[in-house]
């Protein structure tokens, strides 16, 4: 019997998307093995944010994944995406809700506070997010997470847990076992060797 619990796929995209990218984030939803997809751009307009999101956003409809967006409250609403991801600096959780409705699934980056993240737990956010558990190529990470951290949060919260920085289907076995809910992942499918769907496969094996 498996006894590592059930964690699921929360997908990040890569901050520079190409003509392409919307062939390969259907080929990767296509799988079945994703159960979020967060839109994370920099240093962008947000017409053009918009214009970018639009068709990712229709894909992951198809496929029934949640379409979330990172840090814009604003374009989250525009779009009637299913949520958005705050960091520290994006505002509270109570606007948020106020913006998008009761519906709207809004997590908050942790880093590996237990206060924040009880106080995430207590305004209404729907998941915390904690990291980074290892280096990232994606991100500079300025806070590093702990083991423990999501093994305390699992025990005493029912508000589902991401775990997210530099994990791969290589690294993530002891995430899971610690009761993450969700891995949160980025270059190590989008950057991975041998192609996205590669590294849905290997989490796929790992997850299952």
């Amino acid at each position: 019997m498996n006894d590592i619990p059930k964690c699921q796929l929360y997908l990040i995209s890569p901050l520079k998307m190409g003509d392409n990218f919307p062939d390969l984030l259907h080929e990767v939803l296509s799988t079945g093995s994703v159960a979020a997809f967060q839109f994370r751009v920099k240093d962008m307009e947000s017409h053009e944010m918009a214009n970018l999101a639009t068709p990712l956003q229709l894909i992951c409809a198809q496929y029934d994944v949640a379409f979330i967006i990172n840090d814009y409250v604003n374009l989250a609403k525009r779009l009637k995406a299913d949520g958005v991801h705050l960091g520290q600096g994006d505002g509270s959780v109570k606007d948020a809700r106020i913006e998008l409705g009761p519906d709207a699934q809004i997590g908050v980056t942790c880093h590996n506070s237990k206060h924040l993240a009880m106080e995430a737990g207590e305004a209404g956010a729907d998941y915390v997010a904690f990291g980074a558990f290892f280096d990232s190529s994606t991100k500079d990470a300025q806070h590093r997470a702990e083991i423990e951290t999501l093994k305390w949060w699992a025990n005493i919260m029912e508000i589902p847990s991401v775990a997210i920085g530099g994990i791969t289907a290589q690294n993530a076995k002891p995430i899971i076992e610690a009761g993450a809910d969700f891995v949160a992942v980025s270059g190590a499918i989008w950057n991975h060797p041998q192609g996205p769907k590669k590294a849905i496969e290997e989490f796929q094996a790992l997850l299952a």
